[in-house]
């Protein structure tokens, strides 16, 4: 419950009693005013960070890349501080500063280069704001809004949307230091955030991306031999909010035996036993290109025995199914996805010589409006040909619409768990 109190003559009481948007953002642009003035040292670092750059964009590209990751993150929050930013000169000569306090720095630079920025106060987690939410300081993060030059379009620009008034936006966290220039991360994506421009406040819902731009690619060659045991190599290629969580885990890692975690833990949670005999990363550091694993494991016994049946699970690694919603009590709020996903898995399985496939599980197509679920299993000469894919396509599903969300769930479940039979040539 949110309750703002205002005296009989409507004047506005205390700093988080707004009685709309328009009011707040007024207020915030009050505290921000004269804070992103351009010192001297400022003007001079815009001058040797984009001396080189031929484009606007590219002269954009490289104040991002700067804020991210040479002005470093610290929070200090006392009174109004935790709302009102420092000087963008005071964060410029400290090199630190916390969210508004980047987003304050970065705007003063991209004024240096002509581009007028935008103050968005936003909530870092979806749903703690929402179109029906009545006025008040429910956020707890800052980005900036960038408006386009007129005529600069690209196709890295994902971010962006036309406003009404201001033209086309552009919008970009300069904290969040693993999402490339041009994109945002799943969090703030549909989600609603204070816009701060000239004419007051305005609450706004960011763009949400494509699908396909938050993935894992993961395709797998893969032998079986007449014991059971499963070896082979696989390749996977992340991209968006699956290459930010690793990188974000890896972010301190030095040793090759820390940077292979990931794979390990991917392993554990769909092999009862393994053994990696080569694996690598890839991009770690270049968050503007596709992150990769690719690695090599064996797994004894993965081919179970039945009789004189092997029983084979054609979806060896990756686990889509979720046992959130099985609780005996009733859901009370919308469920929450991080972002907009597709996901895709091929597992190539060469199966032992004196073998052929005596069954195989049906095909499986789910499709809500919601999310998506496909999978299908072949058999090509002597290959288990096994191939699916995981679409998340709206990021909130309502409380009404939790029992189809747990049959969806449901659904993965089962097929995650089929398997191949495969019986001797000739019986």
């Amino acid at each position: 419950m949110i309750v703002s109190f205002f005296p009989a003559d409507g004047a506005r009481g205390k700093k988080n009693e707004f009685s709309d948007w328009k009011g707040m953002g007024d207020w915030y642009s009050n505290l921000t005013s004269g804070r992103v003035d351009a010192s001297e040292q400022i003007k001079q670092q815009v001058a040797g960070l984009t001396v080189s750059k031929s484009t606007r964009l590219e002269k954009m590209e490289a104040l991002a890349t700067y804020l991210q990751h040479t002005i470093r993150y610290v929070g200090i929050e006392l009174g109004i501080g935790g709302w009102q930013p420092h000087a963008a000169s005071e964060v410029f000569s400290h090199r630190y500063g916390d969210c508004k306090d980047k987003v304050t720095l970065m705007r003063s630079m991209l004024g240096e280069i002509g581009v007028d920025s935008y103050y968005v106060l936003i909530h870092s987690e979806r749903g703690w704001v929402t179109r029906e939410t009545p006025p008040h300081n429910g956020f707890n993060h800052a980005i900036v809004a960038i408006k386009l030059p007129d005529g600069l379009t690209d196709a890295s620009l994902v971010a962006a949307e036309q406003h009404p008034r201001l033209g086309r936006l552009l919008f970009f966290d300069p904290t969040d230091e693993m999402t490339p220039f041009g994109q945002i991360r799943g969090a703030l994506q549909a989600n609603y955030g204070l816009l701060v421009a000239p004419g007051g406040g305005e609450l706004i819902e960011l763009p949400q991306q494509a699908s396909n731009m938050n993935s894992i690619q993961r395709t797998a060659r893969l032998k079986l031999d007449p014991s059971g045991t499963l070896k082979g190599e696989v390749q996977e290629v992340r991209l968006g909010g699956r290459a930010w969580l690793e990188r974000w885990q890896l972010r301190e890692s030095n040793k090759d035996a820390d940077r292979i975690k990931p794979i390990e833990n991917l392993l554990a949670d769909s092999l009862s036993s393994f053994r990696i005999t080569h694996a690598t990363v890839s991009n770690l550091q270049h968050t503007d290109q596709p992150f990769g694993f690719n690695y090599s494991f064996e797994s004894e016994n993965y081919a179970k025995n039945a009789g004189e049946l092997l029983l084979v699970r054609p979806r060896v690694l990756g686990v889509k199914s979720v046992g959130l919603l099985e609780t005996k009590e009733p859901r009370r709020f919308a469920i929450e996805f991080e972002g907009p996903a597709l996901d895709t898995d091929r597992f190539e399985i060469t199966i032992p010589a004196g073998y052929v496939v005596d069954d195989l599980p049906p095909p499986v197509d789910a499709d809500y409006s919601f999310a998506s679920y496909h999978s299908k299993t072949e058999v090509k000469g002597n290959v288990i040909d096994y191939r699916r894919t995981f679409e998340v396509k709206e990021l909130s599903v309502p409380v009404n619409r939790a029992d189809e969300l747990k049959k969806f769930y449901r659904i993965i479940a089962g097929d995650e768990r089929n398997t191949v039979v495969l019986k001797a040539a000739g019986k």
